[in-house]
């Protein structure tokens, strides 16, 4: 047995509709402004997140060392080629963190004149940060080019 229901009619109070346009001009900006910061805390926090995995890369207990800035630098290297996108609002956005990243650790693992390096060729612990970090933004940019509309991707939004 089915119940008739009951028809509810919604006023035009309750409609909803294109939210009002207000100033097109200064929403623009305030939008280019937001992607601007977006972009450049993206590049900001590659930079520092490389600095903390390279720190961690001699962490040793008891004289071994031990790879917890492999862990690290994965879960810092998905987090950024998440929110780079994201923040900026465009898929080329995740080459900001990424293209920051890899420029410090070439640089880090290169040595100066006088010899010093900061991730040495026997260091198995730098050599596997700097191949998990390169794999996580590969993947991360892969799976954007896989499925370029997300269930929450605000990328290709008008």
């Amino acid at each position: 047995m089915t119940l008739p229901s009951a028809s509810v009619s919604t006023s035009p109070e309750q409609e909803s509709g294109p939210p009002p346009a207000g100033r097109p001009g200064l929403r623009r900006a305030v939008d280019l402004t937001l992607r601007v910061v977006g972009g450049v805390v993206a590049v900001v926090a590659a930079a520092a997140t490389a600095a903390l995995e390279l720190i961690l890369s001699t962490l040793r207990v008891g004289g071994v060392l031990i790879g917890v800035s492999v862990l690290v630098t994965v879960l810092a290297n998905a987090a950024l080629g998440w929110f780079a996108p994201r923040a900026v609002g465009r898929r080329w956005a995740l080459a900001l963190p990424a293209g920051v990243w890899f420029a410090v650790m070439v640089v880090a693992a290169g040595g100066t004149s006088e010899g010093d390096i900061l991730i040495a060729g026997n260091n198995w612990v730098g050599i596997a940060m700097i191949f998990a970090g390169s794999v996580t933004f590969a993947v991360v940019g892969f799976r954007m080019i896989m499925n370029p509309r997300g269930p929450d991707s605000p990328l290709l939004r008008p």
